[in-house]
């Protein structure tokens, strides 16, 4: 019990009401109690407050295996499921191994669905074998539908295979008809309707017919599942608590998941902030949060987290005062006992290199103080903001990671090894089976359809590509028929080491930094030792793939001190003592793409909003004064002069030290009367007219 009272008492009274909420002790601690939404302002303990519900559950009688834990990244599942461990195993006095292994049901939503769907694929009309896509697989198979109907020779512009997967997802995601999202998001495709939905039923035919789902087939399957009655009652019976983090970046789909899961509410927690859903081009939607409350008779209950252990009250002010602006919103004013002197600063440059090189001497500066590079951030709307400040990062020797940019599984020799592994599991698989032929030389596009062909149809395909006379001018194939073998044959991870030696000479051929990229694949290498079974690391490396590759622009291989420089959409979540974000101009903040109905101009008042309240102690706003804008329609590449962005009202300005940098220079004696004589003259010009 002293124990108990000592975890609770970290928690300050509304992190406190947050976590005891409907949890019963003694004879009644079986109870289940009703819905709970948790507004959770930036900085305001989210993580920790969830992670002590978790554990105060499992403290109090639940069942962690009963538990289901959602989160929207790998990492985030992982970080939540040790803090649950380390505050039950200290109350009750047990191993953190015995909860970690219970709480079995803890990780993204997409994550949570494959496992689902597996288990339940025999309901499902679904084969339990079936691989997963990523988003570059999909849009190639798509890419091969649209071929195959003969799109791709329309005489007007037809939209390209990334076009149409994002068409695709965000209708799926929304429960959205595709002529609406057409109208709202893609009006310039809304003349290929019939041929966008002859192009998405053979798309949906060919993934049945090669056994593959999708990143969106993992919720969409879901969500159907949950529709028939029985299944939904079998599945939500499983679950005794259903939390669910960052809430306001689910979509539609989701949405719909969790309500057919706990149809009354008991048992059910989501956390997350209205004032941080930033996240609509992914069909993210505010109304999910914002309607949680009244999606339950009666009500949810709702706990504010408005203490911010974060950012200084002078940072905090400005940021209240950009989404206090925001027209619907769950009211919360955030506030924080960490004072200080220092107002964020409003910085007006003249252009966009004047920009570049103020935010290089604060960086600088800060750094003197005693600030390592890291505990800085620059911030910025889209990724070719940063474009002039890399180059004066780079001609001053300042070692930057950029957030934003080559993800791992985009790399060609991360997609080659995956592309293998996933052929082996899957050999129907044609997006994975047409990259791997062609890996080989002397093998094109032409023969490796012709394989694919004949291995369609056999009953055994790999028996049936072992049977397969030799190619022309292929070399190095009976070595690959006898690798394709062995994989299917050997035990994982041992495989993944025969798999590199095999591709090692193809990389170097191919490759003039095959070096490089062979520590990728060693990186590859250790993951995959990680998991026990070659599906289970291809899903979830799928699902939650690495940031970066070893040859990352920007990466400072040899420092261990770096710039940090990211959008603003890949920050949330972050926190730096300093925080620098460019040009807060209307055109910029908001997007001038973003400006064209009242909840597109919402999420970009809530996207300055996220970024502000990133920094711990100094905020700088900058405003250049004019920046380069290209593909002028009618003009050119030109410049253009901006305007403070509207988010900053002038009612706030003195919520900011308002700088003019690089500051004037007082005019010397001898130029200061000329001026006064100026001065003088002009006015003496203008009575003229009045007398």
């Amino acid at each position: 019990m002293l124990a108990e009272i000592d975890y609770l008492n970290r928690l300050n009274p509304e992190q406190r009401r947050a976590v005891e909420h409907g949890v019963t002790t003694g004879p009644d601690s079986g109870h289940i109690g009703g819905p709970l939404l948790v507004i959770a302002g930036a900085g305001s303990g989210k993580t920790n407050t969830l992670a002590h519900r978790v554990a105060h559950l499992i403290v109090n009688g639940a069942d962690p295996r009963r538990i289901l834990l959602m989160t929207f990244s790998r990492r985030a599942a992982t970080e939540m499921t040790r803090r649950v461990e380390r505050i039950a195993a200290q109350v009750m006095g047990t191993s953190s191994g015995a909860v970690t292994d219970a709480l079995a049901w803890s990780g993204t939503f997409h994550g949570i669905g494959a496992r689902l769907l597996r288990e339940y694929a025999p309901n499902l009309g679904l084969d339990p074998q079936f691989t997963i896509h990523d988003r570059e697989d999909s849009a190639d198979l798509l890419n091969i539908v649209r071929h195959d109907l003969g799109l791709h020779d329309s005489k007007s512009r037809f939209p390209a295979k990334g076009t149409c997967l994002a068409i695709y997802s965000r209708t799926v995601n929304a429960q959205g008809e595709l002529a609406e999202t057409l109208k709202t998001a893609f009006p310039w495709a809304a003349m290929w309707e019939p041929q966008l939905r002859e192009l998405f039923t053979g798309y949906v035919e060919a993934k049945q017919a090669q056994n593959v789902l999708d990143y969106d087939d993992l919720l969409l399957y879901w969500a159907m599942m949950v529709r028939e009655p029985a299944l939904a009652a079998d599945l939500g019976g499983r679950f005794d608590h259903v939390l669910v983090d960052e809430y306001q970046d689910t979509n539609r789909l989701q949405s719909s998941i969790l309500l057919a899961l706990k149809p009354d509410g008991r048992g059910m927690t989501v956390v997350g902030d209205d004032a941080q859903s930033i996240y609509s081009f992914r069909a993210a939607t505010v109304r999910n949060i914002l309607e949680f409350p009244q999606s339950f008779a009666p009500a949810a209950a709702i706990v504010t987290l408005d203490r911010n252990y974060r950012s200084t009250a002078p940072v905090l002010a400005a940021a209240n005062a950009v989404i206090a602006e925001a027209a619907e919103r769950f009211t919360k004013n955030l506030w924080t006992e960490r004072q200080s002197d220092a107002k964020p600063q409003l910085v007006t440059v003249r252009d966009e290199a004047d920009q570049a090189r103020y935010v290089v001497e604060r960086v600088l500066e800060t750094r003197e103080g005693g600030a390592r590079l890291k505990d800085q951030a620059v911030l910025f709307r889209t990724s070719s903001h940063s474009g002039l400040l890399e180059i004066e990062l780079t001609r001053r020797n300042i070692p930057f990671v950029k957030f934003g940019g080559l993800k791992f599984l985009d790399a060609a020799h991360v997609k080659d090894m995956l592309a293998l592994f996933r052929w082996t599991e899957n050999p129907r698989d044609r997006v994975a089976g047409f990259r791997v032929l062609q890996l080989l030389p002397g093998v094109g596009p032409g023969t490796a359809g012709k394989v694919l062909d004949v291995m369609d149809t056999a009953p055994r395909p790999f028996a049936a590509l072992a049977d397969l006379p030799v190619p022309a001018r292929s070399e190095g194939w009976p070595e690959f028929v006898a690798l394709v073998g062995e994989l299917g044959a050997s035990a994982w991870p041992a495989t993944f080491s025969l798999a590199r030696a095999w591709y090692e000479p193809l990389l170097e051929d191919a490759h003039e930094d095959a070096a490089m990229r062979l520590l990728d694949l060693l990186q590859l290498e250790q993951i995959a030792s990680g998991y026990s079974s070659r599906e289970r690391f291809l899903t979830e490396l799928t699902l939650d793939p690495p940031d970066a590759t070893s040859d990352q622009s920007g990466v400072p291989l040899l420092d261990e001190d770096y710039l940090i420089l990211s959008t603003i959409h890949s920050a949330k979540g972050q926190e730096w003592r300093s925080v620098h974000v460019l040009n807060v101009v209307d055109g910029c903040i908001p997007s001038d793409l973003g400006t064209g109905s009242t909840h597109e101009l919402e999420e970009e008042g809530r996207l300055l909003y996220v970024a502000m309240t990133r920094a711990r102690d100094a905020l700088h706003l900058i405003v250049p004064q004019r920046f380069f804008v290209t593909q002028q329609q009618k003009h050119g590449d030109r410049h253009i002069y901006a305007q403070r962005s509207r988010f900053v009202t002038r009612p706030m300005l003195p919520l900011y030290d308002d700088i003019l940098w690089p500051p004037l220079k007082p005019l010397s004696a001898t130029a200061a009367a000329a001026s006064a004589a100026r001065l003088d003259l002009r006015a003496e010009m203008r009575g003229m007219w009045s007398k």
